[in-house]
């Protein structure tokens, strides 16, 4: 399965959340639902790449900076 982070991800990418690396931002994400086993599809990303607007198991959307997408690793469904 191809592998990577939610920070590669292009407009109408779909994939599953496979883990959440700790850092600052860590707690903070998880609470937002980004946690192992979520699907996730990507919806709008801005001109500059950042932030990144993101659509959780088809219920809610977030935004997040570059920096935070990279902590969310995640592989094709």
């Amino acid at each position: 399965m191809n592998k990577g982070n939610l920070s590669l991800l292009r407009k109408g990418d779909s994939r599953r959340i496979t883990q959440v690396n700790m850092g600052e931002s860590s707690l903070r994400l998880m609470e937002l639902g980004l946690v192992p086993g979520v699907l996730i599809k990507v919806i709008a990303i801005s001109p500059f790449g950042d932030p990144i607007a993101i659509e959780l198991a088809d219920c809610c959307c977030i935004s997040l900076r570059k920096s935070d997408a990279c902590q969310v690793l995640v592989e094709e469904i």
